[in-house]
C-alpha cells in the first residue's frame, strides 16, 4: 500500500488559517491603498505600529464576535458577505472612536469610506479564493468508518452536520456478520477482507473506530488496523472526534468505562483558574448590577406597560453539589404562568409577554441574577440552574444528569451558546453534552470564547 496521503486541512489549522490570511489582507489593502491613492488617514509603517495593532485588536474581536470563523458559515459565499460587511462597519466605527489610540480624523472625511470599502474588498476577495480552493472537495478528508451497525446511524448524523470538510466515504462493520444482521443503507459498507484495498482505492485519510465493545471486533479488522498503524497512518477514537468536532461529550456511546471520558479533576483542582474565575465573576457581577441600575427606569416603564405586574421574580435551581438556591430573574412571562402545574418553556411560549420576549431575546432579563453570581451561588459560566423538578425527572432518564452539579451553575454557559432552548428530554440530553465537555475542559480560553459568543448571541437577537 502507497504511504502517499492526500492533502486536507485540520479543523483547527482552517481556523488558523482564516484567522491569520484574514488580518494580513487587512493590512495588505491598508498598504495598498497607502501606495496607489492619496490616502493618510492610516500608513502601513513602524511609527504607526500602535494604530495598526488596535485595527488588528478590533478585528480579531468583532470577526470572532460575528462569526466569521464559524466554518459552516464560512463555506457560504452570501452568508460570509454579510458577515464580513457586519464586521468591517463595527470595526471601522470603533476606530473611529477611539482617536487616543488610532489615528485622528482625516481632513479629508472620504478617506474612511476609502478604508471602508478596501476592507471589504480585500476580505472578499480572499473568502472568495477560499470557499474556491480550500473548501473544494480535493481538501476534504476522506474518513472510513469502523465499527457496530448499530452506532453508525447516529455517529454519521451528528458528524455530517459538524464540519463540511470531514466526510464519511463508507464503513466496514467490525462484527462477524450473521444472518440476524441489520444492513445499513445510509452509507456504502466496504467487506472486511478487502480493508486495506479500501483505504488505498478509496484514497482514505483516517480511520475512525466507532466500537462500543472493542472485544467484539474481529480478528480480520483488528490485525489490520495493527497493520495500518504500524505503518503511520491516522486511527482515532470516535469519542475523540466527536469532542473535537462537535465540542461535546458523547455520552449516548459512554458505557460502564465512563470514568475515562470525564477526567474533571483536572479544571476542578487547578487552584490559579479557580482564583481568576471567580475574580472575573466579581468584577463581571460589579459592572452588570451597575448597567442594570441605569437601565431600570426603561424597564420600568417597559414592565408597567407590557407586563403590567411584579417586575422581579425568584424560583428555586439547584446549585452546586444539588444544594438548591432562589434565582432572581426579571419576569418576562404572565402572571400565574403555571397554574395549569410545572411545564418546559417552548420557543414562542404563550404565556411570555411581549415585553418579557423582548427581555429574554436581549438577555436584559439576567441581569439581577449577577446578584446571585455576588452570593457564590452562581458564576458567570457554567451550566444553566434547572429547576429541582425537571432535574429530579431528567436524572432519572438521562446518565450522568447529576454531573454538571459539580461546578457552580452560570449566568451563560458552553450549552447557551452552542445549541437552542432547551425545551424537551432531547434537547436537555444535547445541553448536558455541551455542560459535561465544558466541565471536562474548562479554562480561561475557552471562558473567553463563551463571552464572545454570547455577545454574538446578544448582537443577533437570538436569546430565548
Amino acid at each position: 500500500m502507497s504511504n502517499k496521503k492526500s492533502i486536507h486541512f485540520e479543523v483547527s489549522e482552517r481556523k488558523i488559517l482564516l484567522r491569520v490570511v484574514d488580518l494580513v489582507m487587512v493590512f495588505i489593502g491598508v498598504y495598498l491603498l497607502s501606495l496607489y491613492f492619496d490616502f493618510e488617514y492610516i500608513e502601513v509603517s513602524i511609527d504607526n505600529n500602535v494604530a495598526l495593532i488596535l485595527l488588528g485588536v478590533y478585528f480579531a474581536v468583532f470577526a470572532t464576535i460575528f462569526e466569521m470563523y464559524d466554518l459552516q458559515k464560512a463555506s457560504q459565499f452570501d452568508t460570509t458577505f454579510k458577515n464580513i460587511v457586519i464586521t468591517v462597519s463595527t470595526v471601522v466605527l470603533f476606530y473611529l472612536l477611539t482617536p487616543v489610540l488610532s489615528p485622528y480624523l482625516p481632513d479629508e472625511r472620504l478617506q474612511i469610506v476609502y478604508l471602508y470599502i478596501t476592507l471589504i474588498l480585500s476580505l472578499t476577495l480572499w473568502r472568495i479564493f477560499y470557499i474556491n480552493l480550500i473548501e473544494s472537495p480535493r481538501f476534504y478528508k476522506r474518513v472510513l468508518l469502523v465499527g457496530e451497525i448499530s452506532n453508525i446511524d447516529g455517529l454519521i448524523t451528528a458528524l455530517n452536520t459538524s464540519d463540511p470538510n470531514y466526510k464519511i466515504v463508507g464503513f466496514i462493520n467490525s462484527e462477524i456478520a450473521t444472518t440476524e444482521t441489520i444492513k445499513f443503507k445510509g452509507l456504502p459498507e466496504f467487506a472486511a477482507k478487502d480493508f486495506l484495498e479500501t483505504i488505498k482505492k478509496e484514497d482514505i485519510s483516517e480511520v475512525l473506530v466507532a466500537s462500543f465493545n472493542s472485544e467484539a471486533i474481529m480478528d480480520e479488522v483488528y490485525h489490520d488496523l495493527i497493520s495500518l498503524l504500524e505503518r503511520g497512518f491516522k486511527i482515532r477514537d470516535y469519542t475523540q472526534v466527536y469532542e473535537e468536532l462537535l465540542h461535546k461529550v458523547p455520552i449516548q456511546f459512554v458505557g460502564k468505562d465512563f470514568y475515562k471520558y470525564f477526567p474533571f479533576s483536572r479544571s476542578n483542582e487547578n487552584k490559579l483558574y479557580i482564583f481568576t474565575q471567580r475574580a472575573f465573576d466579581i468584577i463581571f457581577a460589579i459592572i452588570g448590577l451597575a448597567i442594570g441600575v441605569l437601565l431600570l427606569p426603561f424597564i420600568l416603564i417597559g414592565n408597567a406597560v407590557g407586563n403590567r405586574g411584579p417586575l422581579f421574580y425568584s424560583q428555586e435551581r439547584v446549585g452546586k453539589n444539588s444544594v438548591p438556591f432562589n434565582i432572581l430573574k426579571l419576569r418576562s412571562m404572565v402572571i400565574n404562568a403555571e397554574a395549569d402545574g410545572v411545564k418546559w418553556a417552548q420557543k414562542n411560549d404563550s404565556r411570555i409577554t411581549k415585553f418579557g420576549m423582548f427581555l429574554r431575546r436581549s438577555r436584559l432579563d439576567e441581569i439581577p441574577q449577577f446578584y446571585n453570581v455576588l452570593k457564590g451561588e452562581m458564576s458567570i459560566i457554567g451550566p444553566r440552574p434547572e429547576r429541582p423538578f425537571f432535574v429530579n425527572e431528567l436524572s432519572q432518564i438521562i446518565p450522568f444528569y447529576e454531573t454538571r452539579h459539580i461546578i457552580n451553575p452560570g449566568l451563560t454557559g458552553w450549552a447557551q451558546v452552542s445549541t437552542r432552548y432547551g425545551a424537551s428530554v432531547d434537547d436537555s440530553l444535547t445541553k448536558l453534552q455541551y455542560d459535561l465537555y465544558y466541565i471536562k475542559h474548562r479554562s480561561i480560553f475557552l471562558d473567553l470564547n463563551i463571552v464572545i459568543k454570547t455577545l454574538s448571541t446578544i448582537l443577533y437577537y437570538r436569546g430565548q
